[in-house]
């Protein structure tokens, strides 16, 4: 009897890996991957400021200051690669995150270029009242910073 349910067993085995190789590929994807697009290139013109800040490491710190006040938990901050990466829980459903990385760069020898790239719950947020919030919380970061 034993015999005959393993025979059994591994005909079924046997059975499903040969319908599971008989599938076809996932079709290839429409559009080109990686290929930009406008509505790509408008949420990063929303997500990018320039700032009349000549040394780096004072956008970094403002950049720091403003994700703390918003209740973000600063997760890394990389000066050298210009990268500061939070995560805060979303009101009112505690269970779900937000996350954002800052990149900062500097923009010739008198101007700095921040990016600010957030997420909720793994979804990139293209709302732009978002990224205004964001940084009219950094300009005032920036402006207390200079003191």
């Amino acid at each position: 009897m034993r015999a005959r349910a393993a025979r059994l067993l591994v005909l079924i085995v046997a059975a499903a890996l040969f319908q599971a190789a008989c599938t076809s590929p996932p079709p290839a994807p429409s559009a080109p991957l990686l290929a930009p697009t406008e509505e790509q290139m408008k949420i990063r013109n929303m997500q990018t400021r320039s700032f009349d800040v000549t040394d780096r490491m004072v956008a970094m710190r403002a950049v720091i200051s403003a994700l703390q006040d918003l209740g973000f938990i600063i997760e890394r901050a990389n000066e050298p690669l210009g990268l500061v990466t939070g995560a805060r829980f979303a009101e009112p459903n505690f269970y779900d995150v937000v996350g954002i990385t800052v990149t900062v760069r500097s923009l010739g020898e008198k101007q700095t270029t921040i990016r600010a790239n957030a997420i909720f719950n793994n979804q990139p947020i293209t709302d732009p009242e978002v990224y205004r919030n964001f940084f009219a919380t950094l300009e005032r970061s920036l402006f207390i910073g200079r003191d």
